[in-house]
This record gives structure tokens, C-alpha cells and sequence, in this order.
């Protein structure tokens, strides 16, 4: 389940669109600068050659979620950018580590292709002892790696956003000379409904149910108010399903889901469900109790007595509820005859007299 989880949310944000706004969201405050068709895929896996203990050089590879280049243009210049997600299911405790170490073997693979190049090239000749030995030139110039970290839960990120925050020691005079490397994060927690409106792909739309997926009336209220939700990709819905564990069994149109219908055949199912226990339970509790009274008049009497009860206590917990969800008098007389042996006479007295 967890790998689903993994290829369902890499591919995701592997689409061209979707990396695009999360990147214009966190370096543009949601303005459209980064084009879909301005970035190229690059190879998500990075290799460096540190010395070993020994002397020897010792492999290090690690393969990011999803890196693409993006050539940021303004006027006559132009500057390339290296932009990488990382997607989170769960909260890495070590985070700002592991970006600190992916931003790191890129820049180690930079400085390592440069040096290879300047070995071919006669221009290397020319350079000076300590540029000869670093194989990295005075006029030599790296692109910058952007690490934005995706983290696709609905709770609060409670892990460390820096790496001073990891660390044992928390006197400023020491830290002062400790380099800090903070991770760039976003999260459905803590994206409000106003900043969700700058996310311009159905990223929105994923943030927002996540952030909501534990509060069914306030995920109700959301996916009803956004018409996105009415067709939703199905690539996205299923991603959706995979990080929330909702099921989501409502019928496609034209490859799209349309996540409303959604939601109201898994409220139903809820419903239905809660009925069915409450029903079962509400026999089992005047049954108990039918027991206890069978003892003084008499076991039969005191079940069917018990029974009756039950039935009843649970009947005015359902309208209780129907009537707090604003369904009408007329549908819960007919929900209640549709999920239990009552007759719509009783239906309506209990309905009615309540």
C-alpha cells in the first residue's frame, strides 16, 4: 500500500502543471511566472564520491521524488534553476537532513561535470594551480537547487524545519557559526482557504480535501462550494484516495470524477452503516435490559419489552441526527422505513410526535 502510495503521489507531481504551480506558489506567492512547457525532466538521482576512511572513495547515491530545470528569463539574462520535490505521506523526522543532503549531491555533481569539462577543454591550460587542482574555476558559476517538500497528511508538520532545530546544542554564540539549512514546506494544515485560491491546478483541490479529510462536514461544505470538485481528473482522485484511505466508488464522466457524488455515496454508506449498528445495538442494550426485567415479570415479557425499547431509544437518535444534517421531516420517515422493519405509520409517529 505504502509504494502505491509513493508511484500515485510521484507521478502526480511529475505532471508538468502541477510541479509548475506548486513551484509558482512558493516562489511567487501563486503568480503564473513558471510555464508547464518551460521545464525539462532531469535525472532524479544524484552520485557523489566522498573519501572513505580509508582513503577510497566511497559511493553515495540518492534518487529524489521529482526534479525538472526551469530557465528563469528576465530581459537579456537568463538564469537556470534546478527545482526538486520531495513528497511526504508521512512526517520525516530528519528532513531537513535528507534535503540538505540531496541539495548537496547535486551541487557535488555540478562541480564534478564542470571538472570533467574543463579537462577537455584546452582552455584548462591556462588555469591557475588552485584551479587545476579543484578542477572548479574562479569564473565558474553553479545553478541553484530549490528543494520544496510536499507533505500530503492532515496533520500539523510537529517535525524540525531547519537543522538547527536538530541540534543538541541551543547556545547562539555556538550556532552562530553552525550553518542552518531550512527546509521549504508545504502543507494542507497549515494552507489556508485564501492561500489555496493561489494554487491555480487541482493541487487545490487535493490540498483542500486532505486538510478537511477528517472533518466530513467541513470537506462537505468545501466540495460543494468549489465547482472543481464536480470533475475532478481521475489520476487525482485516486491519488486523493490512496493519501486519505477514502473510498471513493463514484462513477467517472468522460475519465473524470465528479468528487460531490462522491462524498455524498460515502456519507450514505456512513449513514446506512450507522443505522444498521445503531439498530443492532439498540436491540442488544433492550434485550440486556429486557433480562433484567424478565427476572421480576417474567424472562419472555421482559425481552420483547427490551427489544421494543431499543428500537425506539434508536429511532430518536437517527432523527436527532437526520434533522441536524437538515433533511426534511418527509425523508427521514422514508430513510427510516428503507433501513428498518417499521412501518410508516410508526415512522410518522415518532417523526411527527418528536
Amino acid at each position: 500500500m505504502a509504494s502505491d502510495k509513493d508511484s500515485l503521489t510521484k507521478a502526480y507531481m511529475e505532471r508538468p502543471d502541477v510541479f509548475a504551480d506548486a513551484f509558482n506558489f512558493l516562489l511567487y506567492d501563486g503568480e503564473q511566472v513558471i510555464k508547464p512547457e518551460e521545464l525539462r525532466e532531469m535525472d532524479t538521482t544524484a552520485v557523489a564520491l566522498p573519501f572513505g576512511s580509508d582513503g577510497k572513495q566511497a559511493s553515495v547515491q540518492k534518487v529524489r521524488d521529482v526534479l525538472k530545470q526551469w530557465v528563469l528569463k528576465r530581459d537579456n539574462d537568463a538564469a537556470y534553476l534546478l527545482l526538486g520535490v520531495e513528497n511526504q505521506s508521512d512526517i520525516h523526522y530528519a528532513m531537513p537532513v535528507r534535503n540538505l543532503l540531496y541539495d548537496a549531491l547535486q551541487y557535488t555533481a555540478q562541480v564534478d561535470n564542470i571538472a570533467k569539462s574543463h579537462k577537455k577543454s584546452r582552455h584548462n591550460e591556462k588555469a591557475t594551480s588552485g584551479e587545476y587542482l579543484s578542477g572548479f574555476h574562479k569564473s565558474d558559476k553553479l545553478i541553484p537547487v530549490i528543494t520544496l517538500v510536499i507533505y500530503f497528511g492532515a496533520d500539523h508538520w510537529d517535525g524540525p524545519t531547519s537543522l538547527h532545530e536538530m541540534l543538541s546544542v541551543k547556545n547562539s554564540s555556538i550556532l552562530k557559526y553552525v550553518a542552518d539549512y531550512r527546509i521549504n514546506l508545504l502543507t494542507p494544515y497549515a494552507l489556508t482557504n485564501e492561500n489555496a485560491q493561489k494554487l491555480c491546478t487541482d493541487l487545490k483541490e487535493v490540498m483542500l480535501f486532505v486538510k478537511y479529510s477528517r472533518d466530513k462536514d467541513k470537506l462537505r461544505e468545501v466540495i460543494e462550494n468549489d465547482k472543481k470538485f464536480r470533475s475532478i481528473a481521475r489520476d487525482t482522485a485516486r491519488m486523493i484516495e490512496a493519501v486519505t484511505g477514502t473510498d471513493i466508488k463514484a462513477k467517472e464522466s468522460g475519465g473524470n470524477v465528479d468528487m460531490c457524488k462522491a462524498i455524498q455515496d460515502i456519507r450514505q454508506e456512513g449513514y446506512e452503516q450507522g443505522i444498521e449498528q445503531g439498530i443492532e445495538r439498540g436491540i442488544e442494550q433492550g434485550i440486556e435490559r429486557g433480562i433484567e426485567q424478565g427476572i421480576e415479570r417474567g424472562i419472555e415479557q421482559g425481552i420483547e419489552q427490551g427489544v421494543e425499547q431499543g428500537v425506539e431509544r434508536t429511532i430518536v437518535v437517527m432523527i436527532n441526527i437526520f434533522r441536524s444534517m437538515g433533511i426534511s421531516d418527509d425523508e427521514i420517515i422514508s430513510k427510516i422505513v428503507e433501513n428498518s422493519t417499521i412501518s410508516v405509520e410508526d415512522a410518522e409517529r415518532y417523526v411527527r410526535g418528536s
